[in-house]
């Protein structure tokens, strides 16, 4: 089903985008009608080969894949772009003999935006820094570190290279721990060998830890958790540990499948939390669901960490992950309790990132007066 909702958005796009650019005189003179139209269907039929085969776990097959996702981002921007401009001039009713221009201005402003949207998605993450004031935290771990990273999406886009990295970004951040909020991989399992290397050499004194997000159980989870576990990589599937003295790290398995089926998904927060904490508690959860992050509060929590909204990855879709999730990109305070949700560090779908970086997150934590 979705791949024939992204066949025909994306067939819609494509012809509108296709139509509009030949309309532009400098294009129709260099390129026949008949050249164009032939390219373009070869190109649209390369396309939805792309997107079956992107449904696909094997690894020939990740390269159209995932140019039939870029190029659905491509033809969004574009759209938009080109849409403006028809828009501006009545799709040619008025200012008829400036619309050729307008077009052509359109054209222009689309190929721009898209090639920063796939620069901002290729580039390294930024680094977003918080201090955030933990209550019950004990005085003698004021200070300590803790850097979070959610949504690497490790897969067709970004494999060990790529995360080797972020672990050299991470270890210049000196952190005492480290976390992962979830969607480590795309879907399936890397299944490389290095990953495991790689991960152990992230530097953190008081461990690494991670808990599932929804897109590992689109693939075999278990052999994923397996694969971050030989990296040293300790995973929390509703489970609590102390960290260090005095303060508790807990973390929920995914709960984006109980909520897509509509059923109860405060079962994890009721065993990591089953009632008030009286330790300074942090809580790993990956979807930023409203009635966990009010739930966490009112048990105690004094910092929820999440990821998965990508910060709507490409605008205006930032606007639509808003209703969906209020508290979708950023810090937040719920009552006595910090909520920090992370942009993520990889992204989903196409290589593009618009206005939404990629980030990695540190924590400075203090304790509350």
């Amino acid at each position: 089903m979705f791949s024939i909702i992204l066949n025909v958005i994306g067939s819609l796009f494509h012809f509108y985008v296709a139509h509009r650019l030949h309309r532009i005189p400098l294009v129709r003179k260099a390129v026949p009608a008949r050249a164009w139209w032939i390219g373009a269907v070869t190109l649209w039929l390369f396309y939805l080969w792309g997107v079956h085969l992107g449904d696909e776990a094997i690894d020939w097959r990740w390269y159209p894949g995932q140019f039939a996702m870029t190029w659905l981002g491509i033809l969004f921007l574009m759209t938009l772009c080109l849409l403006a401009a028809d828009l501006l001039t009545g799709f040619g009713l008025w200012w008829r003999a400036r619309a050729p221009r307008f077009l052509a201005v359109g054209a222009a402003a689309g190929i721009l935006v898209s090639a920063f949207a796939i620069f901002q998605a290729v580039r390294a993450p930024a680094v977003s820094e918080y201090e955030v004031a933990l209550k019950n935290l004990p005085a003698n771990l004021d200070g300590m570190v803790l850097v979070a990273v959610t949504d690497l999406h490790l897969g067709a886009q970004r494999r060990s290279g790529w995360m080797a990295g972020r672990v050299a970004q991470i270890n210049a951040l000196k952190p005492d721990a480290v976390l992962m909020v979830g969607d480590q991989v795309e879907n399936e399992p890397l299944g490389e060998p290095e990953l495991a290397g790689v991960l152990r050499g992230l530097r953190a004194p008081r461990g690494v830890w991670a808990v599932t997000g929804n897109h590992e159980f689109y693939g075999d989870a278990e052999t994923t958790i397996a694969e971050f576990a030989a990296g040293g990589v300790r995973w929390l599937r509703n489970e609590r540990v102390e960290l260090a003295p005095g303060l508790v790290l807990a973390g929920i398995d995914d709960i984006g499948r109980d909520m897509r089926g509509g059923g109860d998904y405060l079962g994890g927060l009721e065993t990591v939390m089953p009632d008030d904490s009286k330790a300074a508690t942090i809580l790993l959860c990956h979807i930023p669901a409203t009635r966990i992050v009010e739930g966490a509060a009112a048990r105690g929590v004094g910092l929820m960490l999440s990821g998965h909204t990508h910060g709507g990855q490409i605008w205006p879709f930032n606007f639509l992950v808003q209703r969906r999730f209020p508290r979708y990109m950023g810090d937040y305070r719920v009552g006595d309790m910090a909520l920090v949700v992370s942009r993520g560090a990889g992204g989903w779908g196409p290589r593009m990132r618009l206005w939404q970086p990629g980030e990695i997150v540190k924590l400075t934590l203090r304790a509350a007066r």
